[in-house]
């Protein structure tokens, strides 16, 4: 009796949600998710990378010195250019402080790249759930609506099973972009990175070769 009063309340809620709202819910979900990745845009084209003045940075710090390298990085916002403006900052401490300073910074710029990723991803994964949830609720109305009017029941239960194939249909629209998106950005991130580490390992190729030499007894 107990499981009978539950199956009926289930399926009383059901049929009082229907799949209107997880289109509601879809629709929310789409913009914040063109909310993250305009935002997202918009700090990956500011973060773009210099590679032709990191170059000459380069050169100028195997040429004319520390100073000289960090003069040429000037205001460079790159995380290859945070990630060589720390190495060249703390030179003077030796190798081993500036590899810690190198892990830090590219820590540090990792968390910043990849803000809002895993929502995309996240939303990726589970949208055509959500959809696929929707169209489970519109079907059970709609045989429902079947066993409830038999005279125009196969119209109903055929309007009712099109209308929630519409959720399964914006959940896919929902997660592909979101999809591509995130592993584009996703691919950018680990460029930067790579460019970054690169960039740390030259500069302390050059700290090193600097260290003098012990003197011979």
């Amino acid at each position: 009796m107990d499981s009978e009063r539950i199956d009926t309340q289930l399926l009383d809620i059901m049929l009082r949600a229907g799949s209107a709202w997880v289109l509601y819910l879809l629709m929310l979900l789409s913009l914040l998710a063109v909310a993250v990745i305009l935002e997202r845009i918009w700090y990956f084209a500011g973060e773009r990378r210099s590679g032709a003045r990191i170059e000459v940075a380069l050169t100028a710090l195997r040429s004319a010195g520390v100073a000289a390298a960090r003069e040429k990085l000037g205001d460079l916002r790159s995380l290859e250019a945070a990630v060589a403006r720390a190495c060249l900052d703390f030179a003077a401490d030796g190798a081993a402080a500036v590899e810690e300073h190198v892990a830090a910074t590219v820590e540090r710029g990792r968390l910043r790249a990849e803000r809002g990723l895993a929502f995309l991803g996240t939303l990726g994964s589970n949208a055509p759930f959500v959809g696929l949830f929707g169209t489970v609720l519109g079907i059970i109305r709609a045989f429902h609506d079947l066993s409830s009017n038999s005279v125009q029941g196969s119209q109903a239960v055929m309007a009712g099973i099109a209308e929630s194939l519409v959720a399964t249909g914006v959940g896919l629209m929902v997660a592909l972009p979101a999809v591509a998106t995130y592993n584009a950005f996703t691919r950018r991130v680990e460029t930067e990175v790579t460019h970054a580490e690169a960039t740390a390992h030259t500069i302390l190729a050059f700290i090193k070769s600097q260290r003098p030499t012990p003197e011979k007894p």
